[in-house]
């Protein structure tokens, strides 16, 4: 899925921020990294208590810092920061026209940041081990795009511009369920296949489908031009296999664990799969809402 010549964004909508490397190599190298990256993989949850404290946060997160080299869509296509910049412009101007006309509430941009090893947030100091999460408090996303490397080859995903895509657009999912007061209304504590909290994963797994769905006919301001091409059947299948990578049952099983439907928190490979197809195919808000649903 590639931006259209002529499309414009601004560099200065994502942040940048740079602490300590290393961590990644220890945590997500052995088994109980893989394991981290399990529980904590997309969350949107409070990192308080699961994080390390001591890890140290990174630099004063820096406006456009590092961007500035974003300035078309050649750039965008061809670079990952870049591909970041841009998609965080095409997720806003969907969902500002999209989310008050499903909803009626206003939709307000989350903070997007970068960051290079460690990141200190609201929700405590992270490291690139938890993988990409959006923290409530901040309202923001946090990714390292080093994770994009081990979607590969930790996971078995292809690091593909459609997949780090879906990844992204998954974690503006939780800033539209946190504005809509989802994580709020409901039980995070529990787990296990049709828990609340695989609930609000899948549903934000829909939202991103429902995005990729849109995508290619949401029009930049700035230029007047669609921001992406239609998805090829093989970007979507791209956009799928990742979201089966991250399913509770694969990885529990390429860390060598026993599968247990019962510890879920983010819902299986099917489950994921289906969810995005949902929205991707559904079209609708209302499509993804996954707490009506009678199974999933």
């Amino acid at each position: 899925m590639s931006f259209n010549d002529g499309v414009r964004a601004d560099p200065g909508r994502v942040r940048r921020s740079r602490g300590t490397r290393g961590t990644r190599g220890a945590a997500v190298g052995g088994g109980a990294g893989v394991l981290v990256l399990l529980v904590y993989l997309f969350t949107g949850a409070d990192l308080s208590g699961l994080v390390d404290g001591g890890a140290g946060g990174g630099a004063p997160a820096t406006e456009g810092a590092g961007f500035e080299h974003c300035r078309t869509a050649a750039d965008a296509n061809a670079d990952t920061d870049c591909r970041m910049v841009y998609t965080a412009d095409a997720l806003d101007q969907y969902w500002v026209a999209a989310l008050p006309e499903a909803t009626g509430t206003a939709y307000e941009m989350p903070g997007f940041e970068v960051f290079t090893g460690s990141v200190s947030t609201g929700c405590g100091n992270a490291t690139s081990a938890v993988g990409p999460f959006y923290c409530p408090p901040d309202a923001s996303v946090f990714l390292d795009t080093g994770f994009f490397d081990q979607l590969e080859t930790q996971l078995g995903a292809e690091n593909a511009p459609l997949a780090q895509m879906y990844i992204v657009a998954h974690e503006w999912g939780h800033h539209i369920q946190n504005q809509l007061g989802t994580m709020d209304a409901i039980d995070r504590q529990g787990t296990g296949p049709e828990s609340d909290g695989v609930r609000l994963e899948l549903q934000a797994d829909c939202y991103a489908g429902l995005w990729v769905g849109h995508a290619s006919s949401v029009v930049d301001p700035d230029s007047g031009e669609t921001f992406l091409a239609p998805p090829t059947d093989a970007q979507v299948a791209d956009a799928l296999d990742a979201a089966a990578a991250v399913g509770d049952d694969r990885i529990q099983a390429g860390a060598g664990q026993q599968v247990d439907p019962e510890s879920w928190t983010h819902g299986s490979a099917e489950q994921r799969q289906r969810w995005f197809t949902a929205g991707y195919s559904g079209g609708t808000v209302a499509a993804c809402d996954t707490f009506r649903a009678g199974t999933l």
